[in-house]
């Protein structure tokens, strides 16, 4: 598909992560301080919540759907709600349109603008589903020979985790406490995380919602679109916790996702296949069509004050199990989804070093630290480092972009039980 051209310029330019092709979605705080809706369109963001308010954009049947800001109701109307609503902002964009001198009032710059959280989070499921991610991490733990546990290739593996600690782009992320065991140690204590990790995902967010089995198909139809998605790990804490039952406070912290979903609807025309299968899949799990996306993704990391360093540049394809086998796997069990619910899709790693997305891999386990263009080293994160997570669907001439998805690392408050 080539470039739709839009009479706001700054849409056209090939380097912009939001052409028409894009129309993400998001919340902004307007100039009134009250969230509103919008979708972003070059370097502006168009405020839907007050082309509603004026009346010139209406759900059928539907009042004030946007009038709280955030896009959680919206997306609870379905595919054909969301295929018409596209239409409409399209064609007001579009290159000659005839409304065009009309809605330059309801265009918002976006620098300087605070975004928001553009949905409500209902749950959070994060998933273990990159191969290359999962055989490192098992390599370094289990050995090359048991690396990938014996269910691996039969199962997305996930966990559900916190929706309450889901943050916006832009938002500090603090240094967690928690109880930490040496190697050589006999007992834990109780200090703060000295394997601060990033863990670079995309997630998908659930729009339509489920009771029962659904298949993955069905799932497919359910996702409204695709945020990126950054799961900070406190690594040591996850070492001494996680058996039996897995992560648990070690990734309550924060998870930080990028102010902009991008529709399912605009990454139509970059959908691939997942690798091919080492073990088949039991027939629930079986993909009709093509349910990954080759989206381009990369990670910098910038000390306090200095330039960024790029540490890890991969792609979204590499994942085992798509979004929808994650969703459809998640309601075996008769398990309800909600609108709003979020899938991690793991850790996002390709089959090289410099294709590892997360600092645990980067540096194995802390053994080889990385190199940054400063010239100082990291094995994990340092008190004001900023993560910025990218990502971007490539097409002819443009990008489908999701916008950054930053967070900086704030030093661990004092022992907060001394009081």
């Amino acid at each position: 598909m080539p470039l739709m051209r839009s009479w706001v310029e700054a849409a056209n330019a090939p380097d912009c992560d939001f052409p028409l092709n894009n129309l993400p979605c998001g919340s902004f705080r307007s100039e009134d301080g009250e969230p509103h809706c919008g979708v972003a369109i070059g370097d502006m963001i168009l405020d839907v919540t007050r082309l509603e308010q004026d009346g010139l954009i209406q759900m059928e049947d539907e009042e004030e759907i946007f009038f709280y800001g955030d896009w959680t109701e919206f997306m609870s109307l379905g595919p054909a709600a969301w295929a018409a609503f596209r239409a409409t902002v399209t064609e007001m964009l579009a290159e000659g349109a005839a409304d065009a001198p009309g809605l330059v009032d309801y265009l918002v710059p976006m620098a300087g603008t605070e975004m928001m959280m553009p949905f409500t989070v209902a749950e959070y499921t994060d998933f273990y589903a990159g191969k290359h991610h999962a055989t490192n991490v098992g390599t370094m733990f289990r050995g090359p020979e048991n690396a990938l546990p014996p269910n691996w290739l039969s199962i997305p593996v996930g966990y559900n985790g916190r929706a309450s600690s889901v943050v916006v782009s832009g938002t500090d992320v603090r240094r967690p406490w928690g109880q930490l065991k040496a190697p050589d140690a006999e007992l834990p204590v109780f200090a703060p995380c000295k394997r601060f990790d990033l863990e670079l995902e995309m997630g998908a967010i659930v729009g339509v919602p489920s009771e029962g089995p659904v298949t993955v198909a069905e799932a497919d139809e359910m996702i409204f679109g695709y945020v990126l998605l950054n799961d900070w790990s406190a690594r040591d804490i996850q070492a001494w916790e996680y058996q039996p039952l897995g992560p648990f406070q070690s990734k309550a912290t924060a998870t930080t996702i990028s102010p902009w979903i991008v529709p399912k609807a605009a990454l139509e025309p970059f959908r691939c296949d997942t690798p091919a299968r080492e073990r088949p899949l039991l027939d629930y799990l079986k993909e009709p069509g093509p349910m990954l996306y080759d989206i381009a993704l990369e990670v910098g990391l910038a000390p306090e004050g200095k330039a960024e360093t790029v540490i890890s540049r991969t792609n979204y394809r590499e994942m085992y199990y798509s979004s929808a086998q994650q969703l459809a796997h998640h309601t075996t069990s008769g398990c309800p989804m909600s609108t709003g619910d979020m899938l991690g899709s793991g850790t996002i790693s390709g089959p090289e070093k410099a294709q590892r997305g997360a600092l645990l891999e980067i540096t194995w386990g802390g053994k080889e630290p990385v190199t940054l263009d400063t010239g100082e080293t990291r094995s994990f994160l340092e008190d004001g480092d900023t993560l910025t997570l990218r990502g971007a669907a490539l097409g002819d001439g443009y990008r489908v972009g999701f916008g950054a998805c930053t967070g900086k690392v704030l030093p661990a408050l004092d022992d907060p039980y001394k009081r």
